[in-house]
């Protein structure tokens, strides 16, 4: 899952004879009327004529990005960004255009900035970011498989510090988040999925220890267990990993759900919301994907990423409505829908993050349909018991163009998960705003530790999102770098 591609800059501006190798080329021009007096830009003739032909404005590109063959055998996708407007807009943008060339399975791309000095500069981050993600091949099972993982872009017109390594390191990790949820779960059940995060570990030094089933039943990990108890085979586990930085002065939890499928158990999903439970787990690879591009940038943080790793299955053993258990702090809870299993073996799992008093704890969930019907798939919601830490969180959502919404975490809410017979009810029986009843029963098993909850209501889009071409968007992974540099600030 290694997708990096070779870069290379240079600071010349860009004209076509500089790029022989390149047979394609994104070109970046500003949306203003005047962005089209610059002779340098490739293919220019061939641009103005097709926006003659259209009727169309430089402006105009910013929506419809224009496709054209340029001469020498190359091709090239024109299009506008206007930097005052966000930078989800700007990605979106980007995105369209890098789509045009990317059906002609390239490995080789040339981006071309161009405009002031610093259009460029902004413009060659996003470009770059968005090539690196897009260019990646991730897992299909087809016979025949013709695709090409892009492996050389060029940069002309600008340098970027560092040499784009932060656009790389977090390419990377959001790589590795959509190529784990696109695996089917014959390919990832807890076992493997288990096998594969040892070996990340392995490779970027992480420490790594897990609570297994027999481990987690000492303990008396009551939730986790019974969701888990349904699978055939005894594999889950909460699996921990740490990452230590020299001189860091904050520690951050990320805990990740990962189910790996989800068939509702007793309460079992129809043939038509069941297809697609094996990216339940995609909670777990946003933490793993912001833990690699975290500790490939060598931040400051320190950083401890749970992941509540098993399967939600049907079966004599498996737990049913109106079991009590008891959770790992010793909240007794009376289970009311055995397809609200997230929350269940997040509860245990956050109990654990809690017990080493990190600065803060940020969980990512595919968690509820109500978020998924309050925002649908363009957006995720967030919830935070600080009103520092929800402000943080919008403002890095802005900055990453992975746009969130907070949502209320009012305790008056509470009384819809009052329980007769047990400390606290799962969920209710009715449905109603079950994303802040799903907060709100999560928040009792943190100790009062400051805490951001990600309801991944975009993990998935169809067309793509932001910078991301794939459907499987890596939702959470660029926001929680932003978030991270705040923390660590």
């Amino acid at each position: 899952m290694n997708m990096a591609a070779k870069f290379s800059q240079h600071s010349a501006t860009f004209t076509f004879g500089d790029t022989k190798r390149f047979e394609h080329v994104l070109c970046i021009v500003p949306s203003s009327d005047t962005a089209l007096n610059d002779k340098s830009i490739p293919g220019l003739a061939t641009l103005n004529t097709i926006l003659k032909r259209r009727g169309n404005k430089p402006a105009d590109l910013q929506t419809t990005p224009i496709f054209g063959e340029i001469g020498n055998d190359a091709c090239a996708a024109w299009v506008a960004i206007d930097q005052s407007k966000t930078v989800f807009e700007q990605q979106s943008s980007i995105r369209k255009s890098l789509a045009l060339l990317l059906h002609e399975n390239l490995e080789r791309i040339a981006i071309s900035v161009h405009g002031p000095a610093a259009f460029r500069h902004n413009a060659a981050q996003l470009a770059l970011y968005a090539t690196l993600i897009n260019g990646a091949v991730l897992p299909v099972r087809k016979k025949e498989d013709k695709r090409k993982a892009l492996s050389d872009i060029g940069l002309f017109g600008t340098t970027l510090a560092g040499s784009g390594k932060r656009e790389q390191a977090i390419a990377s990790g959001n790589t590795l988040t959509r190529a784990l949820t696109m695996l089917p779960p014959n390919e990832l059940p807890p076992a493997q999925y288990r096998k594969r995060i040892r070996a990340l570990a392995k490779e970027h030094g992480w420490a790594h220890d897990v609570y297994d089933m027999k481990k987690l039943r000492k303990l008396g990990a009551g939730a986790f267990v019974a969701v888990a108890q349904g699978s055939a085979e005894d594999d889950a586990a909460i699996v921990h990993l740490r990452y230590r930085a020299k001189g860091a002065k904050k520690t951050i939890a990320l805990v990740g759900k990962g189910i790996c499928f989800d068939t509702g158990g007793h309460n079992l999903k129809p043939a038509k919301y069941m297809y697609g439970m094996h990216e339940d787990m995609n909670g777990s690879a946003v933490a793993l994907g912001a833990l690699l591009a975290a500790s490939t940038l060598k931040m400051r943080v320190n950083i401890d990423c749970w992941l509540a790793i098993a399967q939600n299955h049907i079966g004599p053993k498996a737990y049913k409505q109106n079991d009590i258990v008891t959770a790992l702090n010793g909240t007794t809870i009376e289970i009311v829908h055995t397809d609200a299993e997230g929350r269940m073996v997040l509860a245990d799992t956050l109990t654990l993050a809690s017990r080493s008093k990190p600065d803060l704890i940020i969980d990512y969930a595919t968690l509820t349909g109500s978020m998924h019907v309050a925002l649908g798939s363009r957006r995720s919601g967030i919830f935070a018991n600080r009103p520092e830490w929800q402000t943080c969180a919008i403002g890095a959502g802005e900055r990453s163009g992975e746009r969130v919404t907070a949502f209320p975490l009012d305790a008056d809410y509470d009384v819809a998960l009052d329980s007769k017979i047990a400390d606290i009810k799962q969920c209710s029986d009715d449905g109603n705003a079950d994303h802040i009843l799903a907060a709100r029963f999560l928040s009792k098993f943190l100790d009062d530790t400051p805490w951001i909850h990600m309801d991944l209501s975009a993990s998935s889009h169809s067309g793509g999102l932001g910078a991301v071409v794939s459907d499987v968007t890596g939702f959470g992974v660029a926001w929680t770098i932003e978030l991270l540099e705040d923390a660590a600030k």
